[in-house]
């Protein structure tokens, strides 16, 4: 029948038989993300997590770097982060390798997670009399990385413009950020671009402005579209073709300490991670860039 309802049951079975013949391959340069949106609420844990596990699925090694203390990041990929556990607060301010505090997440055996503990609530207080503590994050992990290196780092950040937040711009090349479809999205998103362009100038020149997720994406709404459409006139270069939409499963999967991809990879929000993970993978990193200048 010609119904919307079955128009979108046809696109959504086309898609997933589009995503079963894709094939990805990773240079073996790692790509380091930061996730961030001072806004809270638009998606950025969510995010975080979904497009590890699918990038993951798709053959990348993965770390997932929780630098947010509510440890979110943490739950969803399963991995231990009790008080006791050694975590991304002990790399920051007790100099702990990265290497004694990643683990395996379960899902996948490609996908990893330094985790968050309650400590890391302390960090940005503690931070300020370390030495370098804007760099303190980025010298651990490009140890790290020199020893076990990964195709894909994402930093899941605190929505927050504090010290952890500056040690994950300064640790990353690239910047995502997710952006919900709705009438706040662009309140605060100037005041987060001149955080990037600051962080640019003084402390990180490689960092760059790659890519921007619109999430929350309710198509019954003119409002929506029209959100979507503001951000792609401003962003034409960055924003990526996949919308993650308003979604039951991508909201119920943390509480079963997945991610939607393996909660229930054919529903609607995890086709579209996995879209906007094909879409990363084949991206030149610095296209942007090199179109702007």
């Amino acid at each position: 029948m010609d119904t919307p309802l079955a128009r979108e049951l046809a696109d959504l079975s086309s898609r997933r038989k589009a995503l079963r013949d894709v094939s990805v391959s990773f240079s073996g340069d790692t790509r380091i993300f930061t996730v961030s949106n001072q806004k809270g609420g638009v998606g950025k844990t969510t995010t975080a997590v979904n497009l590890a596990s699918a990038l993951a699925d798709l053959g990348a090694q993965v770390l997932v770097i929780d630098l947010d203390p509510q440890g979110n990041a943490s739950t969803a990929l399963n991995v231990t982060h009790t008080a006791d556990t050694p975590s991304i607060y002990e790399v920051l301010i007790d100099d702990l390798p990265f290497a004694d505090i990643v683990q395996g997440s379960p899902e996948s055996p490609n996908l990893f997670c330094a985790p968050s503990t309650i400590h890391l609530a302390g960090a940005e207080i503690e931070l300020v009399s370390q030495v370098a503590r804007e760099f303190r994050l980025r010298r651990a992990l490009s140890t790290y990385l020199e020893e076990h290196p990964k195709d894909i780092v994402i930093i899941d950040c605190p929505p927050s413009l504090g010290l952890l937040t500056i040690n994950a711009f300064t640790a990353a090349t690239e910047v995502l950020i997710p952006i919900q479809c709705e009438y706040y999205a662009l309140e605060g998103l100037s005041q987060l671009l001149g955080s990037i362009q600051m962080i640019q100038k003084h402390l990180n020149p490689e960092l760059d402005l790659t890519t921007i997720l619109l999430t929350m994406f309710d198509a019954r709404t003119r409002l929506a579209q029209q959100v979507a459409d503001e951000v792609r006139t401003h962003f034409p270069e960055q924003v990526l073709d996949a919308v993650i939409p308003r979604s039951v499963r991508v909201s119920e999967a943390p509480s079963f300490g997945q991610t939607v991809i393996a909660y229930d990879g054919s529903s609607a929000g995890a086709v579209a991670y996995r879209e906007a993970a094909v879409e990363i993978a084949r991206r030149d990193p610095h296209a942007a860039q090199k179109k702007e200048k």
